[in-house]
């Protein structure tokens, strides 16, 4: 008995050894990711930029408050008006250089034209609206939020990075390559839209004009991630490039009920109970975490430049692969780059205390993950709610997930290096959790990716739509670079 416990011991300890040996020797070969080879890209020289009258151009556009509300419609018209106007005048010699349209909801789209016709053109996107600011938190500004102060480094007030920023920044590389006399041989083509923050008409007007002028780009390139400087996988600078995006939809959840008077309740407690019951078993029955899509290729692609578990997992999926998705979603922003997520926002119940409602109604918003649609979300949310007398229906027709970009091709190669160039940091691929105006591009793109060239730390980004929104001359500085490069470098 001892001899066949001993040669089991051994085998068991043999198996060991193995394991450790092939799972050691799979992450001393780990290898950088496809997506981190931009070799054969020659990036532009950098440009001169005149910071300060950037900085100018910023706060003037700031102050000019196009502000889209969601809940309402406004006539606001005349801000747009005087937006456009403002742009002309700041930017004369690029309005000189390309032509303009103006589309649906003020939307705006240039043709900078190429001097070789059969190549195809290259798209940039900005928004020119914003969020309105929360009513009563004014004073906790530390500039006033329309009123574009350049203090303490940076250019204060909303938009400032979301997204006048951007606006800016692009018009400025215009501006600034058209006066050194420079014409692209491809043709650049910018859109900036209306009415991003309300999920409105403008990109998607942009989309038919392009396509009926039978316009095929080689990329399209938005808003969406940015430069980490404090990147969780590495702890230094990481340039996150969106190739997808989650798809956006509401579920409307509605219980029929009788109504009637508070003090006589029926025994199942009524709407509100079985809308409840409804809104929990929704919730309570999540989409998995799953170690896949753009967001798991972050992890990859980086994973090389990780500390050794890093890279000893990623180099092991089979044998790390949960422990990956556990440590991925750590967090409800690293859980949301790996499944649809499941977000109950809002209720409707009774008009009075007293008085039992004759329907309530909940609203859950979903952020669907690359590989689910809106079909399979409202599937799960039939099945959890079983046979509870409720009534589920999309409060607005969905938009699916966007198509997963190449981070081989042509684009992403013009893209990530110049990223990296003005960065001067890794590139990675990623996943977008929020929506932008490029996801109506796609049938007029090869492909479409998501990128803003600012530094920001991870505590940075709750300023975006919130409080102190503010962009650093030096963000504004790398913006410009990075827009005028990547011109020159692609369209060149």
């Amino acid at each position: 008995m001892m001899r066949v416990l001993g040669r089991i011991a051994l085998g068991v300890l043999a198996a060991a050894l193995v394991l450790v040996v092939v799972v050691v020797a799979r992450t001393l070969a780990l290898k950088p990711s496809d997506a981190a080879d931009v070799s054969g890209v020659q990036v532009a020289a950098p440009v001169a930029i005149d910071v300060a009258r950037a900085a100018e151009h910023l706060s003037l556009a700031i102050q000019i408050p196009t502000v889209r509300h969601q809940d309402r419609a406004e006539d606001v018209d005349a801000e747009w008006t005087r937006l456009h106007g403002f742009l002309r005048t700041a930017y004369p010699v690029a309005h000189g250089a390309m032509s303009r349209v103006e589309l649906a909801s003020r939307t705006l789209l240039y043709t900078w034209a190429g001097s070789d016709p059969a190549l195809p053109p290259i798209i940039l996107m900005a928004h020119q609206d914003v969020v309105p600011v929360t009513p009563g938190t004014e004073g906790d500004w530390k500039h006033p939020p329309f009123g574009g102060a350049v203090a303490d480094g940076a250019v204060w007030g909303r938009g400032a990075v979301d997204d006048k920023g951007s606006l800016i920044g692009i018009l400025e590389a215009v501006e600034t390559l058209a006066r050194q006399g420079f014409r692209p041989k491809r043709t650049v083509i910018l859109v900036f839209g209306g009415d991003e923050e309300v999920i409105g008409q403008g990109a998607r007007a942009a989309a038919d004009y392009l396509k009926a002028r039978g316009v095929t780009a080689e990329f399209v390139l938005d808003e969406g991630l940015a430069v980490l400087l404090d990147n969780p996988l590495t702890g230094g600078k990481l340039a996150v490039v969106g190739t997808a995006e989650k798809g956006y939809g509401t579920l409307k959840v509605t219980a029929p009920a009788p109504g009637g008077h508070s003090s006589a309740p029926p025994a199942d407690g009524g709407g509100v109970a079985t809308l409840a019951r409804a809104v929990t078993a929704i919730n309570g029955n999540p989409f998995p975490l799953e170690f896949r899509g753009p967001g798991a290729a972050m992890i990859r692609t980086v994973a090389p430049q990780a500390s050794f578990p890093v890279r000893m997992a990623v180099a092991n999926e089979w044998l790390f692969g949960r422990l990956l998705v556990d440590q991925a979603a750590a967090t409800p922003a690293g859980a949301a780059l790996l499944h649809t997520t499941i977000a109950p926002t809002m209720l409707k119940g009774s008009p009075k205390e007293n008085v039992l409602p004759q329907d309530a109604t909940a609203w859950i918003n979903y952020r669907i993950a690359p590989g689910d649609t809106s079909a399979t979300v409202m599937a799960r949310a039939r099945s959890a709610v079983g046979d509870l007398p409720v009534r589920l229906e999309w409060a607005s027709p969905p938009n699916e997930p966007s198509p997963v970009s190449s981070t081989r091709s042509w684009g992403w190669k013009m893209i990530a290096a110049t990223a990296g160039a003005v960065a001067e940091a890794p590139v990675a691929p990623s996943l977008v959790t929020a929506g932008t105006d490029s996801r109506f591009l796609t049938p007029v793109a090869k492909d479409v990716y998501r990128f803003q060239p600012v530094e920001f730390s991870m505590a940075d980004v709750q300023m975006i739509h919130g409080t102190n929104e503010h962009l650093t001359l030096s963000n504004l500085e790398k913006m410009i670079q990075f827009y005028a490069r990547l011109i020159v470098t692609s369209a060149g």
